[in-house]
């Protein structure tokens, strides 16, 4: 009896584990089920949407856009016709600076149900309405509507060189046009309404999931002088037209001002719109890319083959250097032979000055700083741009996260600012933290506030709102300043590593130099070999922002980019180890001025590209490009300068550490 309680216990003991190691595979199994319960990952705002048949699908406005005023304005600021009640969506910072103000539309679409309808008639003799109509078509107004996070297009079929057609979309469509000899039908200078919208909703079916999803959202405007027969009636549905069926023999619908020509001026406007829903084997996916569609890929490889030609180039003026000039030299000068030492010139000789703290030694720290902060918040947008996580689909979102990673690479900006101030044997590290934190933003700041009481002035909803100013003074003073502070206190405890050199008390005089080595044509050379591997990329991105097209193909950025750092750092070694020879060591400056030139030719770029590829008109919107452009060229300058002058700073560290000085 007493050995058998043993065995009892032992029993019950391993009955108990079992039954334990049991629930824990049944917990790890049912994790696992639900886990493969769990929808796919989309991010916010961006997730696919099913509709059955009948289903409301919604139209929302969203802005009038023109590439020859560049200023945005409100749908609802012209009298369109508007829902009962007009409210507005759910808005991000970055759309409220885009201009962007969205609001629901009098459009009843339902899933799958083709119908022509009525909205409104509009009098075009009351509250100067003809005008205003009249006034941005002369403009070339263009109207944005969204369905389904879709932004409206109009088709477009380009022909490619080798004689194949591609489908293309140009966002939104025109709000008139302009009436010409090329136009049958309409007189010239006379502009013209489209009133008629034609919505082309493709859709697609699969058995993954029920009902279809929205692929593409098409319009075709049409301008139509409505004829109806008997009197209007407030039920628009119970009017007889005359001119439905709609075609394209159709006299259009113009807009006469007492002001322009003298007849009749045009009374009202009847706007309609009719929906027709196509089947598309484009999966939902894919429904972006004829949006983000560039052109032929060629030109964009063309851009990093002549970029990388550029920066072999140097490879190999760098590398001669390297390899053959610096190891002659610091062989003979480490010989210690005095006499030969004597009769030594060139970059050994300023050893005991190289390092001496330049002029304005916080401006500069400063620029660094900024130039820290702007190189940060690049790598990273574009990092998550290539990624995905920026997608078009969810409008302003690169703005805004471009916004919130530069207040965010405070801390880096602050760090470096202040660890090179004490390099340079600075003290006043508060007053260059304010400085790091507040010039340069404050530069950008004053120009986008003055810019923006003139955009107020004109009505546009480019204009930035006074709530929205308010937040970003907020995240400005509440987040960045103090993050820059948090950097500028660790950078300046940071120790410092030994210099390889002394800096004596008493300069050494600099000889007097040649004209090809002084700053502007220094600063020439400098600035074109980085702006010339970028400058095809360049015309790109400013075709996207000022001609109103998406940029979405990051990967070519990010080489191009990585290859701009590397141009910048390889132009810079050099220029400085030639500035070292002729026994100039004032290179602090000159290291940010020389790669930072780039940004001089972006300016100078940016008129060529004003006249040679815009049609602006009116004072304002020229002020909004110039202006803009500026503050680019600012900050482009910042970061270039920056990766130059960090090359420069570790190639004076490295020569010099390598050189035995008594």
């Amino acid at each position: 009896r007493p050995s058998s309680e043993p065995l009892g216990r032992s029993v019950a003991q391993d009955a108990m584990a079992g039954s334990r190691q049991a629930a824990r595979a049944l917990l790890a199994l049912s994790a696992l089920l639900a886990i493969a319960r769990v929808p796919a990952f989309y991010l916010p705002g961006v997730a696919p949407k099913e509709y059955m048949e009948g289903d409301r699908v919604e139209i929302k406005v969203n802005k009038l856009t023109s590439t020859v005023t560049q200023l945005p304005y409100d749908y609802y600021s012209l009298p369109f016709c508007k829902p009962k009640k007009v409210m507005n969506a759910v808005e991000n910072l970055g759309e409220v600076l885009h201009g962007s103000v969205i609001h629901n539309s009098p459009y009843d679409i339902f899933f799958g149900t083709s119908n022509f309808k009525v909205l409104c008639k509009v009098e075009m003799d009351q509250d100067n309405n003809g005008v205003k109509f009249a006034k941005k078509v002369k403009e070339d107004y263009r109207v944005q509507l969204i369905m389904d996070n879709l932004p409206a297009a109009t088709k477009m079929i380009q022909k490619l060189n080798d004689g194949q057609t591609v489908t293309l979309y140009d966002r939104g469509f025109r709000l008139g046009f302009m009436g010409s000899p090329a136009l049958p039908g309409t007189t010239p200078g006379v502009p013209y309404l489209n009133n008629h919208l034609r919505f082309v909703i493709k859709f697609h079916r699969s058995d993954a999931y029920e009902g279809a999803r929205i692929v593409g959202f098409e319009v075709e405007a049409y301008s139509v002088e409505h004829k109806y027969s008997g009197e209007w009636k407030e039920d628009p549905d119970q009017v007889t037209f005359l001119t439905v069926p709609i075609t394209p023999d159709l006299p259009p619908q113009p807009l006469i001002t007492k002001a322009e020509v003298g007849v009749p001026p045009t009374t009202h406007v009847v706007f309609t719109y009719e929906t027709t829903w196509e089947p598309s084997e484009i999966k939902w996916a894919s429904r972006w890319d004829l949006y983000l569609y560039m052109g032929d890929d060629q030109i964009h490889w063309f851009s990093i083959l002549n970029s990388l030609a550029i920066v072999l180039l140097l490879t190999g003026i760098v590398a001669m250097i390297m390899m053959r000039t610096l190891r002659r030299d610091l062989n003979r000068y480490n010989a210690e032979d005095k006499e030969e030492l004597a009769e030594e010139s060139g970059w050994k000789l300023v050893h005991a000055d190289v390092l001496r703290p330049p002029q304005n030694a916080a401006l500069l720290c400063a620029s660094i700083g900024t130039g820290i902060q702007l190189l940060g918040m690049t790598l990273i947008s574009i990092a998550c741009a290539m990624l995905g996580f920026l997608s078009p689909a969810n409008r302003g979102g690169l703005l805004t996260a471009t916004l919130l990673l530069y207040v965010l690479m405070g801390v880096p900006a602050g760090y470096v600012a202040a660890n090179c101030y004490k390099a340079m044997s600075g003290e006043a590290w508060s007053s260059l933290t304010l400085m790091t934190a507040l010039f340069y933003p404050g530069i950008a700041f004053a120009c986008f506030l003055s810019l923006n009481f003139f955009i107020w002035a004109q009505g546009s909803s480019g204009a930035i709102p006074v709530g929205t100013l308010v937040a970003l003074i907020a995240m400005w003073c509440c987040v960045s300043l103090p993050l820059v502070f948090v950097g500028s206190f660790l950078g300046y405890k940071a120790p410092l590593a030994d210099p390889p050199v002394r800096t004596n008390d008493i300069p050494r005089q600099v000889p007097e130099q040649a004209w090809y080595m002084g700053l502007p044509f220094t600063m020439m050379i400098g600035g074109i070999l980085p702006f010339g591997a970028v400058f095809i990329e360049l015309f790109f991105i400013m075709t996207s922002v000022w001609q109103q097209r998406f940029y979405y193909v990051f990967g070519f950025l990010t080489l191009v980019l990585l290859i701009l750092l590397i141009t910048c750092a390889e132009i810079s070694v050099v220029l400085c180890y030639f500035q070292l020879c002729n026994e100039d060591y004032g290179w602090w400056w000159r290291s940010l001025l020389n790669s930072g030139a780039a940004g001089l030719y972006l300016l100078g770029y940016s008129f060529v590209y004003f006249f040679t590829q815009l049609d602006v008109i009116g004072t304002v919107p020229t002020m909004v490009y110039f202006v803009y452009m500026g503050v680019a060229s600012l900050y482009f300058f910042l970061l270039t300068g920056t990766v130059g002058f960090g090359s420069a700073y570790i190639f004076v560290w490295q020569i010099y550490g390598a050189v035995k000085v008594d």
